[in-house]
């Protein structure tokens, strides 16, 4: 039907076209990426029949799976800097021990009473089951906004399982070869212990030495990236090479290890690596789904299958969870939310099919089962978490409900008046500044504070960035402010990025700097932050007007003085926008106007007192 596509060139210009596109639609439509994904994966592939990237692709299809899994993981493990938990160890190393051994029996158990698979099947499964994986974690945690506690256990949890539940299926099958193959002897069980050191070893001298060379400075900037993913590659093949998925273990210690000697060019790194890992989830996804032939879903109606799903979902992971946190300082409503959420991703897809292929190789006919059973699997828990993650996270009061808030950085009597008045208001702010002794004068008037240097690694780690969306620099540096606006571009947006006008008449050497770097300059361009600091001290202040139909923004344009500066709008829904020099709004009833004034005029106070 679709011949005239049929080209390797196609197939990989869809996968990637329809991978960011699904990104791209999932924002806009505020869906879980990961689901946008899967169905646009299977409408291709299964449904229209218009690629099939594992024919298609033949032998390069396993490796491609491969190393992208190993990337992405790699990726995902860099962000496991230990400082992250300090408050959370306990949890965090029940979860991914106790929990992840309760998963894993009372998984295999399901398997075997309510998927009717063997005991021996049903074990290797059982074990790689317990995995959650950077692939489906991540996204959902970005989108969700949940709160620092539950979203770092999520987090840990999702990277440091992908491994461990791969490592604990190899063990069950070389278990399994042990008992039912005379070739296979204790010795086998031993190199299959040496190869998980080995892997382990392996990555843990490639961290320290790609580490050791960025100190060192052995590898210039530009190929740091370049330097980085080959090793990474060469460090999963030589570990995969020696045992058969042992590769997953190896980059994430690799990872792990990088992460904790706190290396200032990974930094610098780390949102090219963040694109390339989205990239890779988004095309992966697209590939397996699309790889999946519609035999599969005739067997995901099994009702042993669906059984064993819900199973899984309600019963399995609620209580290795609950079992396994015991004795720690979560609270209820962190147990239950980790309880819940546990979607299943690519490892899981990628890794039972090279065991039901060789299970049904040993012999195990029901081993067949477990395409359909993973997809199942898979499908329900990305569909069930990514859609009810948000849901429940603000039931359970663990997500940040509040509308997006602004960071303020710069301490003066205009900022001060400012953080004050987006308080008053309910918008989450905070002022930042390195300096004592403004932070200690705005903490004393019972503003929310930071004391520290806003592009410091330790502020990462210190200030919880979740609920602020924009930042505003109003610092005495306009080149500072350029400076940190640039920095911060990545992980904002310009779009949410704001400074104040450089004073020109004061250097007339910045004047063209924001042009090319920094943010969007703020009010306009004739009033840099000296002249707004002097309004404030001349007894100027932030005056809220909310449009009503009746007092309409054309009534509220004709009644505002000429020399008020419009500083923001507090949209209905909570957003608060500032105004800069290229913003474009509409005022509308229930916009609260925000302005700094000299005055009101008698026709405004009347209106604001019955307001």
């Amino acid at each position: 039907m679709f011949a005239i596509f049929d080209s390797l060139l196609f197939t990989i210009m869809l996968v990637v076209f329809l991978g960011v596109l699904s990104q791209w639609l999932s924002w806009r439509i505020k869906l879980p990426a990961i689901v946008v994904m899967s169905v646009a994966g299977i409408i291709v592939g299964p449904v229209l029949g218009i690629i099939d990237p594992s024919q298609e692709f033949g032998d390069l299809y396993g490796p491609i799976i491969s190393m992208a899994v190993a990337i992405i993981l790699f990726e995902g493990s860099l962000q496991l800097d230990f400082r992250e938990i300090r408050d959370l160890g306990k949890p965090v190393t029940r979860i991914v021990t106790v929990g992840a051994f309760i998963a894993w029996i009372l998984g295999s158990l399901a398997a075997h009473y309510v998927a009717g698979l063997s005991l021996p099947v049903a074990f290797v499964i059982g074990g790689l089951f317990i995995v959650t994986g950077p692939t489906v974690i991540l996204p959902l945690l970005r989108q969700a906004k949940l709160k620092p506690r539950p979203s770092k256990i999520l987090k840990w949890e999702g990277i440091i399982v992908d491994p461990i539940g791969v490592l604990l299926a190899l063990f069950a099958f070389q278990i399994i070869l042990f008992f039912m193959d005379e070739t296979v002897s204790l010795g086998s069980l031993l190199i299959f212990f040496a190869a998980a050191g080995f892997a382990t070893l392996l990555g843990w001298g490639c961290g320290r030495g790609m580490g050791w060379m960025f100190e060192k400075g052995y590898i210039p900037e530009y190929l740091k990236s370049p330097v980085l993913f080959s090793v990474v590659l060469l460090c999963f093949t030589l570990a995969d090479e020696v045992m058969h998925e042992t590769g997953l273990l190896s980059v994430t210690a690799m990872g792990i290890t990088m992460a904790n000697m706190h290396i200032a060019s990974i930094g610098n790194m780390r949102h090219f690596k963040e694109n390339i890992s989205v990239l890779l989830i988004s095309t992966i996804f697209i590939m397996l789904t699309a790889s999946l032939h519609i035999e599969t879903f005739y067997e995901i109606l099994n009702p042993a299958i669906i059984g064993y799903v819900l199973l899984m979902l309600f019963v399995v992971r609620p209580l290795s969870i609950w079992l396994s946190t015991i004795g720690t300082d979560l609270s209820l409503q962190e147990k239950a939310l980790v309880g819940w959420i546990a979607p299943r991703g690519i490892v899981a897809l990628t890794v039972s099919g090279y065991f039901a292929s060789v299970l049904t190789d040993t012999g195990f006919e029901d081993a067949q089962l477990l395409t359909a059973l993973t997809f199942a699997l898979v499908f329900a828990t990305v569909c069930a978490h990514g859609f009810s993650i948000g849901w429940a996270a603000r039931r359970l009061k663990l997500a940040n409900d509040q509308g997006p808030g602004v960071i303020v950085v710069g301490g003066n009597s205009f900022t001060n008046a400012l953080v004050a008045t987006l308080t008053e208001m309910k918008v989450p702010a905070v002022l930042v500044d390195s300096s004592w002794r403004k932070v200690a004068a705005a903490r004393q008037s019972g503003l929310p504070t930071f004391h520290g240097e806003v592009l410091s690694e330790q502020t990462e780690y210190q200030l919880d960035m979740t609920p602020y969306e924009s930042i505003i620099m109003a610092s005495e540096s306009d080149a500072y402010n350029s400076l940190v606006c640039s920095s911060f571009t990545p992980t904002f947006g310009i779009k949410h990025l704001y400074q104040t006008a450089p004073d020109i008449a004061r250097d007339a050497d910045l004047e063209g700097l924001t042009h090319s770097v920094g943010g969007r300059i703020l009010f306009n361009n004739e009033t840099p932050l000296q002249a707004l600091i002097q309004r404030v001290d001349a007894g100027q202040v932030f005056r809220k007007t909310l449009l009503t139909k009746q007092f309409s923004a054309k009534e509220f344009m004709n009644e505002i003085n000429e020399e008020d500066i419009l500083v923001g709008l507090l949209k209905a829904s909570g957003r608060f926008d500032p105004i800069a020099t290229d913003s474009e709004f509409s005022l509308e009833p229930g916009d609260t106007v925000i302005r700094l004034s000299s005055a009101l005029k008698e026709k405004e106070k009347i209106k604001q007192s019955k307001e």
